[in-house]
């Protein structure tokens, strides 16, 4: 996949014990960092080595996941 055809891909951060924690939505990709900034470089990262070696994959929908909070 070249740059221009990469997709985009819903991510999220949240704070860990000692690090971001970064996590991406759609396909299965999981980094860290320590800031927020080094944990959205490492998902570019990850995301563009993920997509390396799948060059026929498809988003399954062009909407976007929903995020919630549920009460347990």
């Amino acid at each position: 996949i070249s740059p221009r055809t990469m997709p985009t891909v819903t991510v999220t951060i949240r704070k860990g014990e000692q690090y971001y924690v970064g996590e991406a939505l759609e396909v299965d990709v999981v980094t860290q960092g320590s800031t927020v900034e080094e944990t959205l470089a490492n998902l570019r990262e990850a995301l563009a080595l993920y997509f390396e070696d799948e060059p026929d994959f498809v988003m399954s929908s062009t909407e976007a996941p929903m995020i919630t909070s549920v009460t347990v």
